[in-house]
């Protein structure tokens, strides 16, 4: 033995790694660990996403279980492969699998109920671990518990655990068997809170990690000219995923107030999903082609950024949006929309407008943002001031996986050992600015939070599944 101290093995569970603001935090929060201290593997149930390329080269990403493509593709193909390889076993569990599908109404729930046939199929690691993260709900949490051998479990809830539609009478019992639940605001942690109350204690905020350097950076990667930007026009950009959530529906109908106004604008939206369909339909029929863009998924979304002149999230739900983060980070005039945790984020007229959830309030609100140059010129300024960079939050999480000292499990002194370090570095809004992730990310648009009753396709939930669909 050289007298070095042994480093701390993590493993970290996740659906896949496309775009998504979980998947985005997840990379970004890789990219700050002291690998002299971590050793860390990261299982993905689908080894693909854009942001593979951007991990870190010190994480090692293990072979994806494969019985899970089982309830990612039409049940038919599923039994068929399944039969194939000799596991009649796997073929009764998406069975199963199907029957829950088209009797549960909520597709939330019934992400939850079909856990139980998916956990027979998926095989656990052979390696034990000090601590484990399901860093998204339902499906890596469940993972974690019932599958890895770990000294320390670790949930990550990244979005208002009440608009989900899920049952937290699932969930209960697999939360007690968490040593620490974490969350993104402290707006999401009262929900956790009030739903789950015996497991107050265990719950922790930790924000997304964002580098305001490395935003700034990056927005400056792309120096022409975007959008082919006419004289007089207002450019508006927005960020997320095309999913109900975000509420893109409500800003081409706010677009086409707009229009109607006489107002010279152009509405671009970065990220793709399955609502990329029903939205370009909904553009044609307010006529609106040329005037809201569906620009897809950017691997560097910030130049767009950048060059727009107001940014909007019209979202219906929040967990903590990484994308008005990064927004503020550019100095961008902001309206959000009165989604439970906007004002964890936008303090209304200070650092930018929140609107009520509707097209014509999101209207009225940039009119009145397009009209006054004194209030942009205001909220920009006050946007300057603001701290805006959350470095320190890593030390929370050092402080959760016992990796600079304490003991095992969640016991009272872990619990105490992490309070501990939660006040040090503090529960509100982290101070000073971060450094950049140690592979710098190639960020992409949208975030993973789902609205009541639904999955979103690319970040939350295990195999969200429709049946004869091929799933998500």
């Amino acid at each position: 033995m050289d007298g070095r101290k042994r480093k701390t093995s993590l493993l970290f569970v996740m659906n896949h790694l496309h775009c998504g603001g979980a998947e985005r935090a997840l990379v970004s929060l890789l990219g700050v660990l002291d690998y002299g201290r971590y050793e860390v593997d990261l299982l993905l149930f689908k080894r693909e996403g854009m942001f593979l390329a951007s991990l870190p080269p010190e994480v090692r990403v293990l072979e994806e279980p494969a019985a899970y493509r089982l309830f990612d593709m039409k049940i038919e193909r599923a039994l068929g492969r399944a039969l194939r390889a000799g596991r009649p076993d796997h073929a009764l569990a998406r069975l199963m699998a199907g029957a829950i599908i088209r009797t549960e109404p909520v597709p939330a729930r019934s992400d939850q109920r079909i856990w139980r046939y998916m956990a027979w199929c998926l095989p656990s690691p052979e390696k034990r671990y000090d601590c484990a993260i399901g860093f998204l709900e339902r499906g890596p949490i469940y993972y974690v518990l019932d599958k890895v051998r770990a000294d320390r479990k670790i949930g990550w809830i990244h979005t208002d655990y009440d608009r989900h539609g899920m049952d937290p009478a699932f969930d209960d019992p697999y939360f007690a068997k968490l040593d620490h639940l974490v969350t993104v605001s402290e707006e999401c942690a009262a929900v956790l809170k009030t739903r789950f109350p015996r497991h107050r204690e265990k719950i922790r905020v930790i924000r997304n990690i964002v580098s305001p350097a490395a935003v700034r950076r990056l927005a400056e990667a792309e120096t022409g000219d975007l959008y082919g930007r006419r004289e007089g026009e207002t450019i508006i950009v927005s960020v997320g995923r095309l999913h109900p959530q975000k509420g893109f529906d409500l800003a081409i109908d706010a677009c086409a107030l707009l229009v109607e106004q006489g107002r010279k604008v152009r509405w671009f939206v970065i990220g793709e999903g399955d609502e990329r369909e029903r939205l370009e339909k909904r553009i044609r029929e307010r006529g609106l082609e040329g005037r809201f863009v569906l620009l897809g998924a950017k691997a560097n979304p910030y130049p767009y950024m950048r060059q727009a002149d107001l940014y909007v999230q019209p979202s219906r739900t929040e967990g903590r949006s990484i994308a008005v983060d990064e927004a503020k980070m550019l100095g961008l005039p902001i309206l959000v929309t009165d989604y439970p945790t906007a004002g964890s984020q936008i303090v209304h007229e200070k650092n930018g407008l929140i609107a009520a959830m509707e097209p014509e309030a999101i209207a009225d609100g940039l009119m009145r943002l397009m009209d006054d140059p004194a209030l942009r010129e205001q909220l920009v300024r006050n946007l300057a001031l603001e701290p805006l960079g959350t470095e320190d939050e890593v030390r929370k999480f050092d402080a959760l996986t016992g990796a600079f000292g304490g003991g095992e499990g969640d016991g009272p002194a872990a619990i105490a050992e992490a309070a501990g370090a939660f006040e040090a570095a503090g529960t509100g809004t982290a101070a000073g600015a971060t450094g950049l992730p140690a592979a710098e990310i190639k960020p992409a648009s949208g975030e993973p939070p789902v609205p009541e009753g639904a999955a979103g396709p690319s970040g939350s939930g295990a195999a969200v599944l429709t049946e004869g669909s091929g799933g998500r």
